[in-house]
Parts: structure tokens; C-alpha cells; sequence
């Protein structure tokens, strides 16, 4: 599919994933237990990341300029989104474990020409805070499953349909993390409004 083909709306509702993801990562902020400052410091990074994507995809449709260097960010940004998320839920994780590991992983993309690492860690880290999250509400299974589920759309040719299909499920599913986060912010509220006597 050349840079003319690519149209704008599949362009713009690629941010929609985005804007769930980071909106998640914002309400689990508010949950108990969760570290305020880490979880809003990886929204911000997973939300870097996604417009990076989104938003090459954009300029392709509105210019036709292929700016190849703008994606290459994403998986650096939603590796160490995850990976701050996960500290953030999990206050064992050591902080010197997962910033060497972040940084080991961007030095062998480096070193190799490709972002196979940085995709390798992401999933992991998303893996690992779908994990833990997932003690606190079953959605963020559907989640991650869900993102497992882009994995084999991934490869072979991407014809606009099959970009339709992958960028759907993405969207259904950043919604369930959404959906998950929101049930868990609120759910003290919820709480308090059930033990109010009528």
C-alpha cells in the first residue's frame, strides 16, 4: 500500500486506541494502592508513543510524506509506559531491574538495526501488568488478550482492510482497559454508595 492509498479516517481512529490507553492509565491512578505519580508519568509515555504512531500514519494521509524515523518511537515509549505502569501497580519491582532492562533492550535495537526488542519487551511488560491488574478486575485479561491477538494481523501485506481489522480489535480492546480502570477508580464510590441506607 503506497503513502497515496492510505486514508485519513483509518488514520484518525487510530487515535481512539491511544486516547483509551492513556485515559486508562489516568483512572488507575486513582485506585488504591496504585502510585499516583508513576502510573500519570506512564499514561504520559504510552500516550507519546501511541500519537507517534497515529500520527505518522496522519501525515502520510494528509502529505503522502513517509516519515519513517516517527513510528520507530513507539515501542521505546509503550516498553517504558509499561514498565513504569507495572512499578506503579507493583511497588516490589525493582526500579534498577527494569531500567536496565529497558535500556538493554534499546541497545540491541540499536545495535541490530530493529525494534524487535523493544516489541519483545513490551509485550512482556503489558503481559506482566495485565498480571497484576488482573487480581483486581478479570477485563484486563480480556485486554491483553485481545492484544495478543494483533500479533498474527501484524504480518504478511497490510491492505487498508486489514488495517480496519487490526486497528478494531485495538480500539475494542484499549476499551476493555479503559472500561477495567474505570470500574477499579470507582469502585470505592460504588462501594459508599451501596452501604448508604435507603
Amino acid at each position: 500500500m503506497s503513502p497515496e492509498e492510505y486514508p485519513l479516517v483509518l488514520a484518525l481512529e487510530d487515535f481512539v486506541p491511544v486516547a483509551f490507553t492513556t485515559a486508562g492509565a489516568l483512572l488507575l491512578a486513582r485506585v488504591d494502592g496504585v502510585d499516583t505519580r508513576l502510573a500519570r508519568i506512564a499514561a504520559l509515555l504510552l500516550g507519546i508513543g501511541g500519537v507517534a504512531k497515529a500520527g505518522w500514519k496522519t501525515i502520510i494521509a494528509t502529505t503522502h510524506v513517509d516519515l519513517w524515523m516517527v513510528p520507530l518511537a513507539l515501542f521505546p515509549f509503550l516498553a517504558a509506559g509499561f514498565l513504569v505502569l507495572l512499578k506503579a501497580i507493583e511497588p516490589r519491582v525493582p526500579v534498577p531491574a527494569i531500567a536496565g532492562l529497558w535500556m538493554a533492550c534499546l541497545g540491541t535495537a540499536f545495535a541490530i538495526g530493529d525494534t524487535l526488542p523493544m516489541l519483545i519487551l513490551t509485550i512482556a511488560a503489558s503481559t506482566a501488568a495485565a498480571v497484576v491488574l488482573s487480581r483486581r478486575h478479570k477485563l484486563f485479561i480480556v485486554w491483553i488478550i485481545g492484544q495478543y491477538a494483533l500479533g498474527p494481523l501484524s504480518s504478511g501485506e497490510q491492505t487498508i482492510a486489514r488495517q480496519w481489522v487490526e486497528q478494531s480489535i485495538n480500539t475494542v480492546s484499549q476499551g476493555m482497559f479503559l472500561l477495567a480502570a474505570w470500574r477499579l477508580a470507582t469502585l470505592r464510590d460504588r462501594q459508599r454508595r451501596q452501604e448508604i441506607p435507603s
